[in-house]
């Protein structure tokens, strides 16, 4: 079973503390017995070098072992803590007073008594006879002697067997035993307190944990991705938590992972829309186009002349159509989807709009709308695409013209407004729907059962003047109609042309 995270670094902060108490308590106990060690041999240092002066120890012929045998036995009898040994110049026991089979090793080495004879920081550590491998504070002084050669050493073990013994008994005491359950309880409370620290140190954490993984969950689902449960504002200098600025940080790009959610669902939505009103109107003259050519071919003999040509010609304006409108589809997806360059010159914005009345002159007299334009004198020339500039004209005039009333009007306006020169478009007809003005340069849009065109033409000329840094935009007036304005850039040549 794998463990979280949390549970990991708890046990793992609960081996730590309990190694570190552990360690701790060693040191401690290691330390208190060098201290005592160093106290005993402190106090004792001196307790060799008086045997050694004890003349009733020594004879002509070196020390008396029998004198020394007693001797051992009455100072073991008033320190039983202490063993008595004299030593050979090579560290062989001479005499002792050692119960018979107590002795583990007959040989002391001389290196820790030479580093006690001079003086060495204490404690030092010797070997204990009575222990094959054991080793214990001393006090040692040498015998002299008339040769060249010590007579030997006084060798006195400050805590032999019997301190052993007695220290085994106390550590089976209940002394002891209180002692090692304070420890364990104070073990204990350390580390539940550091195991609620560690728990609220980790909260932000798996309170961040939960809201990624609802989250994930959110998204796997398919669904919008909800608001991310906030924190309570962090106190001052909270900041500088890792925990608390991922936290945030995720949060905010949750947010921006929604926001995102949200416009690829409308766009989505736009581009179902847009397909559906493209459909419809490829729809409407195709069905026509097919049911005259139908016509045509089933009754072509039976028709006469006049009806004959009067469905051609039906058929091919519903053609032309069609045309039209595949010729937009393509213009739209190459202005959306390429990098499409530009060929900007300075040029006349006038003679633009001029041109562009006489290609609607015929279609306007024919239901007697009036086509005006207000032209200032010396306007400035623009700096732009003539060809796009003329295509977006033409699209607004094309537009305006097919949705205004017979005996109504259109009409183009240009102003110079500072480093700019500004376009707008008006007419008279029944204006737009305030329900569509929100998506009107995104999609086509119907309004009841009536076609009202933003549609693609509109979509071209916002994504033409977009590749111009222009924006356009519609314009709100008082009473029938509808009114677009954009701007074009002056240019910086100081040219201009007269109306």
């Amino acid at each position: 079973m794998k463990l979280a995270l949390t549970h990991r670094l708890s046990i793992v902060f609960s081996v730590l503390l309990l190694a570190c108490c552990g360690a701790s308590a060693w040191l401690q106990i290691r330390a208190s017995d060098l201290h005592d060690k160093e106290v005993i041999q402190g106090l004792s240092r001196d307790l060799a070098s008086h045997i050694a002066r004890n003349a009733a120890l020594m004879d002509t012929n070196g020390p008396r072992p029998d004198a020394l045998r007693t001797l051992f036995g009455q100072l073991m009898a008033v320190n039983p803590s202490v063993e008595v040994y004299l030593l050979d110049p090579d560290g062989r026991i001479a005499a002792d007073d050692a119960p018979p089979g107590h002795l583990r090793r007959m040989r002391v080495d001389v290196r820790p008594i030479e580093r006690f004879l001079a003086h060495d920081a204490l404690p030092i550590l010797g070997d204990d006879p009575r222990s094959v491998d054991g080793r214990k504070v001393f006090s040692a002084a040498m015998i002299p002697s008339t040769g060249t050669q010590p007579a030997g050493y006084i060798y006195v073990v400050l805590l032999g067997e019997a301190h052993d013994a007695l220290a085994s008994q106390i550590a089976q005491s209940a002394v002891l035993r209180t002692t090692l359950w304070s420890m364990a309880v104070v073990a204990s409370l350390g580390l539940l307190a550091g195991l609620v620290a560690f728990g609220l140190i980790t909260r932000p954490l798996r309170r961040l944990t939960g809201v990624v993984s609802r989250f994930d969950a959110s998204l796997r689902a398919g669904a919008e991705p909800g608001a991310l449960e906030r924190s309570r504002p962090a106190k001052p200098g909270a900041t500088r938590d890792e925990i608390v600025i991922l936290e945030r940080t995720f949060a905010q790009m949750a947010d921006r992972i929604g926001l995102q959610w949200r416009e690829l669902k409308r766009q989505d939505q736009e581009r179902r829309d847009f397909f559906a009103t493209i459909s419809h109107d490829l729809r409407t003259p195709l069905t026509s186009l097919h049911g005259y050519l139908e016509t045509l071919s089933l009754k072509d003999e039976a028709l006469p002349s006049v009806e004959r040509r009067r469905y051609l010609s039906i058929a091919l304006a519903q053609s032309a159509k069609v045309g039209r409108l595949a010729q937009s589809l393509f213009e739209l997806a190459r202005l959306e989807h390429e990098n499409v360059p530009l060929t900007r010159e300075a040029f006349p914005l006038a003679d633009v709009v001029q041109d562009v009345f006489q290609k609607f002159e015929l279609a306007a007299e024919a239901r007697q709308i009036r086509l005006h334009a207000e032209i200032p004198p010396r306007l400035p020339v623009v700096y732009a695409d003539l060809g796009m500039i003329e295509r977006v004209l033409t699209n607004l005039l094309d537009n305006a013209i097919r949705h205004t009333p017979d005996r109504g009007q259109v009409s183009v306006e240009l102003a110079a407004d500072g480093s700019r020169v500004e376009v707008t478009v008006s007419d008279t007809g029944p204006g737009i729907p305030a329900e569509a003005r929100a998506h009107l340069f995104r999609r086509a849009f119907s309004s009841g059962g009536a076609r009202r065109v933003g549609g693609l033409g509109l979509l071209i000329v916002h994504r033409m003047l977009e590749l111009h840094h222009s924006q356009i935009e519609l314009v709100e007036r008082d009473g029938p109609g509808t009114t677009f304005r954009f701007g074009l850039p002056v240019a910086t040549t100081g040219a201009s042309a007269d109306a």
